[in-house]
């Protein structure tokens, strides 16, 4: 197994690389990826999110949570012409179906590919890393490998490279560079993460995807919540931090299951298209797999 101390991408795309692991989707990937779609069937990764008035503060009715999205109606004209509303987005938040850009991870005061923390963001917001970099969006082959099919990985669970090994293998698929990698653990981060204990990543998995060139990754798990012992968050402190390697936090694979075991296939054409905001860490977004 790789030594960890030495993994790492920063120079491997140049200084002011913002794109991350998504550089090893070649003009070749995105074909290999287009060669998946042949019944157009297509199946969204994103949790629905039901906002919540803003006027309510800032904490959900009947909970003690933080909510995900916000929302005031505003009306134009008396009688209304028109409707239309603010929304408030509170990006990172598990709920949120989101692309973790470059800027969001800073490892020892500084962000992939090794920028200082005050070259990459400030008052007004990230100038290294924003998730604009991906404007031109992602396309690529995605495969999902299902930890648990038909259920979930119990709590506390430390997914393994072997746990990937064994699911690609049931799943069929074998992961080529510039794959995205998308994880069935069977969990809901924000329902779950107060009141279990939430599987997650082992370091030795984030290895995995670095060998296998994986060029992004999106789960219903992440990093284990609380920390594994011993291995603390190395999905994003190794993965995002030290790899670029981009992530989709909060997905939700379960339709997607659903439909692979349906068309028998776990490979597919993954479109992510996030909208084009500038100077943000991160943006909610609608993975689509296209069959």
């Amino acid at each position: 197994m790789t030594n960890t101390t030495q993994i790492s991408n920063w120079g491997r795309w140049g200084r002011g690389d913002e794109l991350g692991t998504v550089n090893l989707i070649t003009d070749e990937a995105r074909r290999r990826g287009l060669s998946e779609a042949r019944s157009g069937r297509a199946v969204s990764l994103a949790r629905p999110i039901t906002p919540s008035p803003l006027l309510a503060g800032p904490m959900a009715p009947y909970t003690h949570e933080t909510t995900a999205v916000q929302s005031v109606m505003q009306y134009t004209g008396t009688p209304p012409r028109a409707m239309a509303e603010l929304l408030t987005v509170n990006t990172h938040h598990p709920e949120v179906t989101h692309l973790d850009a470059m800027g969001h991870f800073v490892t020892d005061g500084k962000v992939y590919p090794g920028v200082d923390l005050a070259q990459s963001v400030g008052l007004a917001g990230v100038r290294h890393g924003s998730a604009s970099a991906f404007a031109q969006g992602i396309l690529t082959r995605g495969i999902l490998l299902d930890l648990a099919p038909g259920g979930r990985l119990e709590p506390g669970h430390a997914v393994t490279a072997d746990d990937l090994d064994a699911a690609a293998a049931r799943c069929g698929v074998t992961p080529q560079p510039g794959d995205a990698l998308v994880l069935r653990g069977g969990w809901h981060l924000a329902e779950d993460r107060n009141r279990n204990q939430v599987p997650g990543l082992t370091t030795g998995a984030v290895e995995w995807l670095h060998q296998h060139d994986i060029s992004l990754y999106a789960g219903d798990i992440g990093d284990a919540n609380p920390a594994l012992p011993g291995d603390p968050g190395p999905l994003h402190r190794i993965g995002l931090g030290l790899l670029g390697l981009v992530l989709i936090d909060g997905a939700a694979p379960g339709d997607l299951a659903q439909v692979c075991a349906e068309e028998k296939r776990y490979s597919f054409l993954l479109v992510i298209a996030p909208p084009r905001i500038e100077s943000v860490t991160g943006i909610m977004v609608n993975p689509l797999a296209i069959f």
